[in-house]
């Protein structure tokens, strides 16, 4: 399964978002970049484990 593409954009207020895309390009989530990356940071890579 490959990893879902994430594209970025600024909301209105200026933040900047991570945009995750389905297969057929549609928006399937849209989250803040501050969350998104706390989140990767927060998770373990294979080698880490």
């Amino acid at each position: 399964m490959a990893k879902a593409k994430r594209t970025t954009h600024r909301s209105s207020t200026g933040k900047k978002l991570y945009a995750v895309r389905d297969s057929k390009g549609r928006f399937k989530d849209i989250q803040t970049y501050q969350r998104a990356h706390s989140a990767d940071i927060k998770r373990k890579s294979k080698k880490e484990k």
